[in-house]
């Protein structure tokens, strides 16, 4: 079988590596470097229960009273129950856990009530794992096409059998372009397809939704949007999760969770600790109480942030365990061991996604999702800290456990999925009429270099023709501003009106307001990769909002001011027709 995987973090790394070692052939595709991706940028750890004090009936509470609510719980039994041996995979793997006198050390994060975070580094978990998977995938035989973005899924009849790609330049085009390193994302080159028997997409959340992230440049939903476009059904997309402690400075780096763990507090203007006012767990109350008690306390001080303070902790603890903030802190001219540092929320997370059973199984036949891009019901409308490294390996291991199934059916509406609505895409391709016209190997359009770094062939790739994309209602496909002013429109809207607190009037004004932008055209040969990026943030955007709109309460990650309170008559997703979008 040949098995597409999209994406190179830690859900795409290990699902790569499995689908290899069951005996599939294997193409994996990144948009940018291999090690770039959300993984590369955790940094807390990973939580499961590792320890004689823990157990998995003690995760699986935590994880269920962070989801408030809206957790599918036997998605959640399966998280907690297999995640241990995950880990141990990782360990196995290549992957070096800190480690103390009584073996793997182990940290506290905020809404668990054991010590279960397990991490690497101090605070470069993922950067850990990311290098470990790395290595560990390339001693197998797989087709590696890296600086190579996704455009779109190929169907055949309502089955997805393969993926539209931009490539990086041939070697002419690179010297016509003056690149000398990865394609430049504004220039457009030949586009491929590539065919297979299977698609994983792996390709993360959509952090540049909003002007303040901790997310890579390369967080930009792509896969979500792409699925939706083929009809695929989605989740939760009005989760949103901010990150309480982002560094108030340019770039916004993550400031861990963990160091509250360790015991900093978070004061405002007067010097006051704030939090012991609003949960009863203070610093370590779950992230959507954090991130708004914070918002409420920047509008009371003007917009300022908020100040972390960490001296308790001590200076050699804090170079010690957290390595990477101390140099963040340190090179913004910050010594966070003597002063407090200012820190605001960011957008971090997405809980929503391609709906998907426990299998990673989608509504379209032949799709699978795994990771951010997923929503498998685990993280409900917060997610508990620590848990997305867990998730990814857990159903990224689950997904290629399915495939040896063969003949169990994939199509039809995932066991527990509510769907968001899809959107077909016009002119469907067949397979096999495909793989006819074209055969077997890298068409001559391609880079050579891109062709090089094949050390597995393919089922069938070859040159894509551009497929016809409805835009999304009341778009405009023409006068468009450049891109820097359309990702930045987005992004402002959104940070204003669909970010950490929500009302219905802001989240109408948001919906005009997106509704007026235009949508760049993906479908012609001149699009790049910037074009791509930007049509699909718009269109997600779009459908956070109306998602936003539709829910008419306040749980989890999403507070409306208009409707403030939770509503136990809406403690489970509801169906989110395609008529209904308002966009």
């Amino acid at each position: 079988m040949h098995v597409i995987v999209v994406g190179s973090g830690l859900a795409g790394l290990f699902a790569a590596v499995r689908a290899v070692d069951a005996g599939h052939e294997v193409t994996l595709v990144t948009k940018g470097a291999l090690a770039e991706s959300n993984t590369e940028h955790a940094q807390g750890g990973i939580a499961a229960a590792l320890f004689p004090d823990d157990s998995a009936e003690r995760h699986e509470a935590d994880t269920l009273a962070a989801g408030a609510g809206l957790c599918d719980p036997d998605a959640v039994r399966v998280l907690v129950e297999e995640g241990p041996a995950r880990v141990r995979d990782l360990i196995r793997y290549g992957v070096a856990f800190d480690r103390d006198r009584s073996g793997l050390a182990r940290g506290l994060e905020a809404a668990h009530s054991r010590s279960r975070v397990v991490h690497a580094g101090g605070d470069a978990t993922g950067a850990a794992i990311e290098r470990a998977m790395i290595a560990t995938l390339r001693h197998r035989a797989v087709r590696i096409l890296e600086h190579t973005t996704l455009v779109d899924l190929v169907l055949d009849v309502g089955t997805v059998v393969g993926v539209d790609l931009l490539p990086p330049p041939s070697v002419e085009n690179a010297v016509l372009a003056g690149a000398t390193g990865p394609a430049p994302a504004e220039v457009a080159f030949s586009r491929l397809r590539v065919l297979g028997d299977v698609v994983i997409l792996a390709t993360g959340g959509a952090g540049q939704l909003y002007a303040h992230t901790t997310n890579p440049g390369v967080a930009t939903g792509d896969g979500v949007a792409a699925a939706w476009r083929a009809g695929a059904e989605l989740a939760d997309l009005e989760f949103v999760q901010f990150h309480p402690t982002a560094l108030a400075i340019a770039g916004t780096p993550l400031v861990s969770e963990a160091v509250r763990g360790e015991g900093a507090v978070l004061r405002n203007a007067r010097g006051e600790r704030f939090m012991l006012d609003v949960h009863p767990l203070a610093e370590l109350a779950p992230r959507d109480v954090v991130a708004r008690a914070i918002a409420v306390e920047m509008a009371v001080q003007g917009g300022s942030p908020v100040m972390l303070d960490a001296t308790s902790i001590g200076r050699g603890e804090l170079h010690r365990r957290f390595p990477t903030i101390t140099a963040a802190c340190a090179a913004a001219g910050y010594d966070w061991a003597s002063a407090a540092v200012p820190v605001s929320p960011a957008a971090h997370y997405w809980m929503g996604g391609i709906a998907t059973d426990a299998w990673g199984r989608t509504s379209l036949p032949g799709l699978y999702a795994a990771g951010e891009c997923a929503c498998t019901g685990v993280h409900g409308a917060n997610r508990l800290a620590s848990n997305s490294l867990l998730e990814a390996a857990v159903f990224a291991d689950r997904v290629v456990r399915d495939l040896a199934v063969g003949a169990r059916p994939i199509g039809g509406r995932p066991a527990g999925g509510r769907p968001v609505g899809g959107r077909p895409v016009g002119g469907s391709t067949t397979r096999q009429a495909e793989a006819a016209a074209h055969p077997v190997g890298v068409s001559s359009t391609a880079s050579a270099d891109w062709a090089a770094l094949s050390t597995a062939q393919p089922t069938a790739i070859s040159p894509a023709q551009p497929t016809a994309i409805s835009p999304a209602p009341s778009t405009a496909l023409s006068a468009a501003p450049s891109s820097a002013q359309l990702r930045q429109q987005i992004q402002r809207i959104m940070w204003r009106d669909a970010g950490v607190l929500r009302s219905g009037n802001g989240l109408r004004t948001a919906r005009d307001e997106l509704a007026t932008l235009p949508r760049p055209e993906t479908s012609l040969p001149s699009a790049t990769r910037l074009n791509i990026e930007d049509a699909n943030l718009l269109d997600l955007a779009r459908l956070v909002v109306d998602s936003a709109l539709a829910r008419e309460e306040s749980r989890g990650a999403h507070y409306r001011s208009d409707f403030p309170a939770t509503d136990d008559t809406l403690a489970a997703r509801t169906p989110f027709r395609e008529d209904a979008l308002a966009c």
